[in-house]
């Protein structure tokens, strides 16, 4: 059996982790125990009762913090003309077309988010191999097929997360950093909990909302209360 780390050894000291808490106070728990000299991610894990392999039961949609993520988000458009002129303009990291494919192709990964304008489809479409199991293929759903590319690009860095189901029925989301304060943090994940109730498929039986956990990069996972967190 590994043994405990002294630092995960205090971290947990006197923690009851098979007990449920509220967000806030989750938060400040976790905010209490950080002893790391970098700053942590905070983590939300919600279970949900779905079977990701209907499409009718695929939850993804894309929602935007309201305090942002603290993360730096580097972000590849699809455009030409003007368009590739404004994704530049706006902050994009990536700009082109057949060019970016042909990077992408050669294994330049090395972004985010993934952008493309309606025209520029045809050439996308072919990384769809590459892009697809990354998650990062451009989808009109979620904002990231856009004639409007400045305000997608605004949008992804300013806070804009996306939340997909993964098989095993779970959705794991970034929610900001343990520098931000409690009501910021907890800001964050009751946005992204609204987002993901409003997104429950009509024809779901039984319980949608099953468990949920909140974690820091080298924190304790923390139970949630879910009547509280759907309460708020």
């Amino acid at each position: 059996m590994a043994k405990i780390s002294k630092r995960s050894k205090a971290m947990l000291d006197g923690l009851d982790l098979k007990i449920s808490y509220s967000i806030e106070d989750a938060v400040k728990i976790l905010k209490e125990r950080s002893k790391v000299k970098f700053d942590e991610s905070i983590d939300v894990a919600i279970g949900l009762g779905v079977d990701p392999r209907h499409a009718d039961q695929m939850i993804r949609g894309m929602i935007s913090l309201p305090n942002g993520t603290g993360k730096s988000v580097r972000v590849a458009v699809f455009a030409r003309g003007d368009n590739a002129d404004n994704a530049r303009a706006a902050g994009a990291e990536f700009v082109g077309a057949e060019d970016l494919m042909e990077l992408i192709q050669k294994g330049e990964m090395n972004f985010d988010r993934c952008i493309a304008t309606p025209d520029m489809m045809a050439v996308v479409g072919r990384l769809g191999k590459v892009l697809g199991p990354r998650g990062l293929m451009p989808n009109p759903k979620l904002g990231t097929v856009t004639q409007d590319v400045v305000a997608a690009i605004e949008a992804a860095k300013g806070g804009q997360v996306e939340y997909r189901v993964e098989k095993a029925g779970i959705i794991h989301v970034g929610v900001g950093k343990i520098s931000f304060d409690q009501k910021a943090i907890a800001e964050n994940v009751r946005t992204l909990v609204n987002a993901i109730v409003k997104a429950r498929p009509s024809g779901i039986k039984g319980t949608y909302f099953k468990t949920m956990t909140l974690t820091s990069t080298m924190g304790p996972g923390l139970k949630i209360d879910t009547a509280s967190a759907l309460s708020n």
